[in-house]
């Protein structure tokens, strides 16, 4: 059996031409709305591209979800497991999904159950259970040595990922690239979440500090601003950007969330700006100034 991509594959991986050097690359901000919005799908398509270039590059790699049930019922096309799994080329070779409700397990399953026998050997671990709890085990498990890429993705819809957790993914590794994380933001609910939940401990185990005053008093600009400082400082993340997703047509509306990526590869944000604009299908000019030569190099991409 052969261990690694094709030759032909790993020639057309990228268009030099495609990328800039990272120094060249626009300081992290705030990024402005895009023309088209992206939906629950397209937050979907945006974690599936990157995942795409984040094997192409790594030739290999394991994948968390810590919340991986479908949370639209079975609309496959908002899936991110199922999206993931069934991207191609195949190479990611470990994956761990968990979920807490049975329900959920059942149909993580259910795709397994449906996967085809590959080229490439993939081992599928489905886990029930709180992945606060199940954290543990999984890192654990001898999949995710120094060397190994490792993504994980933590699609909370609110509280429900605990700041220990992310700090125990973050720091996990003892050398080579970090764990990736791509974390779910709640942002236009979140004052209502917030004073809805009358337990502040599960706040606080969310927050991971219990200044909790000053964390509702923050506009939701400032907020995800101390988060992603927190992912740098605290973590050591060399790029940690907060995309932004809206809620209306034309880009219009508040930021529904953001999904925060944090990565220490070079690569990592050069390709998660790439996935952040497949996810719409054409920018509008005033997004165009993060690069001028997008339309350019967007005709002779790869597909």
């Amino acid at each position: 059996m052969n261990d690694g991509p094709p030759l032909q594959i790993q020639q057309f991986l990228f268009d030099p031409s495609e990328f800039r050097p990272l120094d060249d690359l626009p300081a992290e901000r705030a990024l402005k709305p895009l023309s088209a919005p992206v939906w629950t799908k397209n937050k979907a398509h945006f974690n599936m591209h990157y995942l795409r270039y984040f094997v192409l590059i790594a030739k290999h790699g394991t994948y968390i979800d810590g919340f991986a049930g479908p949370q639209q019922g079975k609309m496959c096309n908002t899936w991110s497991a199922r999206l993931v799994l069934e991207s191609e080329p195949r190479w990611i070779r470990h994956f761990h999904l968990c979920d807490k409700q049975a329900s959920q397990v059942d149909l993580l399953k259910h795709l397994k159950a449906q996967q085809p026998p590959g080229e490439y050997k993939r081992n599928i671990e489905i886990y029930l259970g709180d992945f606060n709890s199940k954290v543990d085990e999984i890192l654990e498990c001898g999949d995710i040595t120094d060397k190994e890429a490792t993504f994980c993705l933590l699609d909370q819809r609110t509280f429900e990922c605990k700041w220990a957790t992310v700090e125990k993914l973050a720091k996990f590794k003892t050398s080579g690239h970090k764990i990736e994380l791509f974390y779910f933001l709640a942002n236009a609910w979140f004052e209502r979440a917030f004073d809805a939940q009358k337990d502040r401990d599960v706040i606080a185990a969310w927050w991971g500090r219990d200044d909790l005053t000053e964390l509702r008093a923050m506009s939701r600009e400032e907020r995800s601003a101390v988060m992603v400082r927190r992912f740098k400082r605290q973590f050591g993340y060399h790029s940690v950007t907060a995309w932004p997703i809206y809620g209306q047509e034309n880009g219009g509306g508040v930021v529904m969330y953001y999904m925060v990526h944090a990565a220490d590869h070079p690569e990592s944000r050069i390709q998660m700006e790439r996935a952040y604009r497949r996810a719409v299908s054409d920018p509008p000019k005033e997004q165009l100034e993060l690069d001028p030569t997008w339309r350019e190099r967007a005709q002779s991409r790869p597909a």
